[in-house]
C-alpha cells in the first residue's frame, strides 16, 4: 500500500519539469544577447532534465518493489486456493465424484483457480492505483483549471454506461470458454487414457473428429469474447479521443486568452492522459474481473459444495477393533430413481470371513463401500463393534480398512511406493516383508531395478495379476483389522486367480473379511454367505447349506460350474 502511494505520487510529478522547461526556461526573460541569462537558463535545463531522469528512475523503483510484492502475494493466494480445492475435492465423498468429469474437477484446479490471481493482480492493484490516481489528478487539474476539468469528466457517464454494458457479455462468454476448454480437457484425457481401445477398433480417425468438433466449439467461444473485447475497446477509445479533442480544444482557447500559460496546458494534457488512463484501466480491469469471475466462480461451486461424508462432531477415533460389523434396516439410494438396497438387516461376526454374490446390480459393491463410509446410508446404521460409524472418525476409521480392488490402482511411481503406500513412513525391510508374504517378492527382483523400477501411470508396465499382487502386499502393509475385497480375482486368468486366492488367504486370516465376488468358486467355502437380489438378502449361509436348499445360490453355483465345464471342453 505504501509503495502503491508513493509510486503513485512520483507519477503526478513527471509533468512539472517540463511545465518549468516552457514556462521558465524557453519562455522565460533573456534573449540570444544576454550570455548570463543564456548560461542560468542552460543550467536550469541541465538540472530539470536531471530531475526528469531521476523521477522517472524513482517511479520505476517504487512500481517495481509494488508489482513484485502483488504478484508475490497473488501467486501465494493462487496456491492458497488451489491447495484448499484439492484439498476439498479429497474430502467430498464419492457420490460427488461418481457423478462429474474428472477433468472438469482437473480443469477447475489447474486454470480456473488462476482467476483468484487475477482478481487480486488485476483487480486490487489496479482498481487501488486507478482510484487514487484519478482522485489526484482531477484535484490538480481542478486546482490549475475548473472548466476544463469538468469538460474532460463529461466522458465518465458514457464511459460508465459502456463498461457496464460490455460487463455482462464478457462474464458471459468467458463462462462459455470455461465450459468448452474444460470439455476439451476431457475429450483429450478420454482419449489417451483409452488409448488401447481406441488403436484396438481403429477409431482414431473417429476420435479426431470428436476432438475438432470440440475444437470448433472452443475456437467460436474464443472468436465471440474477443470480438466482444476489441468492440468494447472501440467503444471506449473513441469516447476518449472525442473528449481529449474537445479539452484541447478549449485548452487552447484558454491559452489564447491568457487563462492558462502554454505549460500549464502541457501539464494540463499531461494530467489528462493520467485521468483517461486509469479511467480505460478501469474499464478493461472490470472486463477482466468479469472473466476472471466466471473462473472464481466455477472454483466456488467446488468449494461451496458440503461434504456429504463427514465427522460428527464429538466423533470419537477407531482404537482397539474386534471387527463386528452390523447392518440395521440400512437403505442406500443414489438418488430417488435408484433404490440399491433396501432395509437390509445382517451381521458379520468378528474375525470371519463372509461373501456377498448376486448378479450385476444387486448392490454388493455399494454395501461393501457403506463399510470405509465411502458413502453413508440414506436409512438405517452401519456398526462397528455396537459403535454408529457416523460417530467415529472419518480418518481412523479407513486407517483399520484394508481394501484390495478389482482394479487395483497403482500410482505413477516405482514398485516400492506403491507398496509404501499402505503405511507411509515405511522402511525398505518392512515393504520387502509386506512383497514376501504377497508372493510379489521374487518378480520384483527380477525387474530392471528391483524395487525401484518405475510402474508406469496407472501401472501400465505391469501385467494385471503383478498389480494386483502389488495391491495385495499394499494391504499386508497397512496390516488393518478389517479387510475388504471386491471382486479381487475377476480380470484375472483361472491359474493366476487361484496363485492369488492362495495369497489371500494368507491375507485374511485373522481379519474380518468381507469379499464382493460374481466367481462363486472362489467364496464357496467361506464362513458365510449372503446373496443379494435387488438390494435385498435373500439367502444366507455356508455354501454347502445353500446347495442343498437348491435356491439362488443353487442356481449361480450350477450356472457357472456349467461354463466352467464348457470352457474346459473348449
Amino acid at each position: 500500500m505504501v509503495f502503491v502511494l508513493l509510486a503513485i505520487g512520483v507519477d503526478l510529478l513527471k509533468p512539472w519539469p517540463f511545465k518549468f522547461i516552457i514556462d521558465d526556461v524557453l519562455g522565460g526573460p533573456g534573449g540570444a544577447g544576454d550570455k548570463e541569462a543564456a548560461y542560468h537558463a542552460e543550467g536550469v535545463l541541465f538540472m530539470l532534465c536531471v530531475a526528469m531522469v531521476g523521477i522517472h528512475l524513482l517511479w520505476g523503483l517504487f512500481n517495481l518493489i509494488n508489482n513484485y510484492m502483488l504478484v508475490k502475494i497473488g501467486l501465494k493466494a493462487l496456491a492458497r486456493v488451489r491447495c484448499d480445492l484439492f484439498g476439498h475435492l479429497q474430502r467430498l465423498s464419492l457420490r460427488f465424484h461418481d457423478t462429474r468429469n474428472s477433468a472438469d474437477s482437473m480443469y477447475r484446479v489447474s486454470y480456473d483457480a488462476q482467476a483468484i490471481q487475477s482478481i487480486f493482480n488485476r483487480g486490487f492493484s489496479t482498481l487501488l492505483s486507478s482510484v487514487i490516481t484519478l482522485v489526484m489528478a482531477v484535484a490538480i487539474m481542478a486546482r490549475m483549471d475548473w472548466r476544463l476539468t469538468l469538460l474532460a469528466l463529461g466522458v465518465a457517464p458514457l464511459l460508465l454506461y459502456a463498461i457496464y454494458f460490455f460487463a455482462d457479455l464478457v462474464r458471459l462468454e468467458s463462462t462459455t470458454i470455461a465450459e468448452s476448454e474444460s470439455a476439451l480437457t476431457s475429450r483429450t484425457q478420454e482419449g489417451l487414457a483409452g488409448i488401447r481401445i481406441i488403436h484396438a477398433f481403429g477409431r482414431e480417425d473417429y476420435e479426431m473428429a470428436r476432438f475438432e468438433e470440440q475444437c470448433q466449439v472452443s475456437l467460436s467461444a474464443n472468436l465471440r469474447l474477443t470480438f466482444t473485447q476489441v468492440t468494447s475497446a472501440l467503444v471506449v477509445g473513441t469516447l476518449m479521443g472525442a473528449a481529449a479533442a474537445a479539452m484541447i480544444y478549449f485548452g487552447a482557447l484558454h491559452v489564447m486568452e491568457g487563462r492558462l500559460t502554454l505549460g500549464g496546458l502541457t501539464v494540463f494534457i499531461s494530467y489528462l492522459a493520467m485521468l483517461y488512463g486509469p479511467l480505460q484501466a478501469l474499464s478493461y480491469t472490470s472486463w477482466a474481473l468479469e472473466g476472471a469471475a466466471a473462473g472464481a466462480q466455477r472454483v466456488f461451486e467446488i468449494l461451496d459444495t458440503p461434504e456429504e461424508v463427514r465427522d460428527r462432531p464429538g466423533a470419537l477415533p477407531v482404537e482397539k477393533v474386534r471387527g463386528e460389523i452390523l447392518f440395521e434396516k440400512v437403505s442406500f439410494a443414489y438418488d430417488e430413481s435408484r433404490q440399491i438396497l433396501k432395509e437390509l438387516s445382517l451381521k458379520i461376526e468378528s474375525g470371519t470371513r463372509v461373501a456377498f454374490v448376486g448378479a450385476t446390480g444387486a448392490g454388493k459393491t455399494t454395501l461393501l463401500s457403506l463399510i470405509p463410509r465411502f458413502y453413508d446410508p440414506s436409512a438405517g446404521a452401519v456398526k462397528l463393534d455396537g459403535e454408529d460409524l457416523r460417530g467415529l472418525q472419518k480418518k481412523s476409521l479407513r486407517s483399520r480398512v484394508g481394501m484390495v480392488l478389482q482394479d487395483t490402482m497403482l500410482l505413477a511411481g516405482t514398485v516400492r511406493d506403491n507398496i509404501g503406500y499402505g503405511l507411509l513412513g515405511a522402511g525398505a525391510a518392512e515393504i520387502e516383508a509386506a512383497a514376501r508374504a504377497a508372493r510379489v517378492h521374487d518378480f520384483v527382483s527380477q525387474l530392471p531395478k528391483g524395487y525401484d523400477t518405475e510402474v508406469g501411470e496407472r501401472g501400465v508396465r505391469l501385467s494385471v495379476g503383478q498389480r494386483q499382487r502389488i495391491g495385495i502386499a499394499r494391504a499386508f502393509l497397512k496390516n488393518a483389522p478389517i479387510l475388504l475385497l471386491d471382486e479381487p480375482t475377476s480380470a484375472l486368468d483361472p491359474e493366476t486367480e487361484a496363485g492369488i486366492m492362495e495369497t489371500l488367504k494368507e491375507l485374511m486370516r485373522g481379519r474380518t473379511t468381507v469379499i464382493v465376488t460374481h466367481r462363486i468358486m472362489t467364496v464357496h467355502g467361506s464362513d458365510r454367505i449372503f446373496v443379494l437380489e435387488n438390494g435385498s438378502v435373500v439367502e444366507e449361509g455356508g455354501g454347502e447349506d445353500l446347495l442343498r436348499k437348491g435356491g439362488a445360490y443353487a442356481r449361480l453355483y450350477s450356472a457357472q460350474s456349467q461354463g466352467a465345464k464348457d470352457r474346459a471342453t473348449d
